[in-house]
C-alpha cells in the first residue's frame, strides 16, 4: 500500500476555484437524477397505492431538500459567474466550500427519508426505520466524522 506525507499543498486562489467548481459539476448530475427519479414517483399509480398520506408528504419534504441541496451546490457557480473569473476571492472559497459542504447534509436526510419510503414499500415493518437511522449514521460517518478525524490527525502530525 503506498504511504503519503503529511505534506500541504497550497494552491493559487485561481485553481482552489476552478476544483471547487469542477466538484460542484461533477456532484450536480447524480442529484438532479434523483431529483427526477423522486419526481417521477409521484406520477405512478403505486404512489398513491402503496404510501399513505404521511408518507407522500414525507416523499414530497425529501423532494425540497433535495431542492434545496441542488440550490446550495449551484450557488458557487453563480457567485463565480457574477464576480467575474478574475475576481476570486478567499471569501468566496470559503462560502463555496461551506455551500458544497452543508449540501450534503439535506441530500444525506433527502436520501435516507426516500430509502425509509422504498424499504417500507418493500419490506415493511419497525425494521425499516431502523435502516433508515443507520443509513443516516453511514452518511454522518463517512461526510462528517471522517474528515474531522483526518482534519485531526494532521494537525496533530504537523505539530511533531
Amino acid at each position: 500500500m503506498p504511504t503519503y506525507d503529511v505534506e500541504r499543498e497550497d494552491l493559487p486562489l485561481s485553481k482552489a476555484a476552478e476544483y471547487l467548481l469542477d466538484e460542484c459539476r461533477m456532484v450536480l448530475p447524480g442529484i438532479q437524477a434523483l431529483f427526477g427519479f423522486q419526481l417521477i414517483a409521484v406520477f405512478s399509480a403505486e404512489f398513491e397505492q402503496k404510501l399513505g398520506h404521511a408518507e407522500q408528504v414525507a416523499h414530497l419534504g425529501a423532494i425540497g431538500l433535495v431542492a434545496i441541496a441542488v440550490a446550495m451546490i449551484m450557488t458557487p457557480a453563480a457567485l463565480h459567474r457574477e464576480a467575474g473569473a478574475g475576481q476570486v476571492t478567499g471569501r468566496f472559497i470559503r462560502l463555496s466550500t461551506r455551500l458544497l459542504v452543508w449540501s450534503m447534509f439535506p441530500l444525506a436526510i433527502s436520501i435516507c427519508i426516500e430509502f425509509y419510503l422504498i424499504a417500507r414499500v418493500i419490506i415493511g415493518g419497525s425494521i425499516v426505520a431502523f435502516l433508515a437511522g443507520a443509513l443516516l449514521a453511514v452518511f454522518i460517518l463517512l461526510w462528517v466524522v471522517l474528515p474531522r478525524v483526518e482534519a485531526l490527525q494532521k494537525l496533530i502530525e504537523g505539530r511533531r
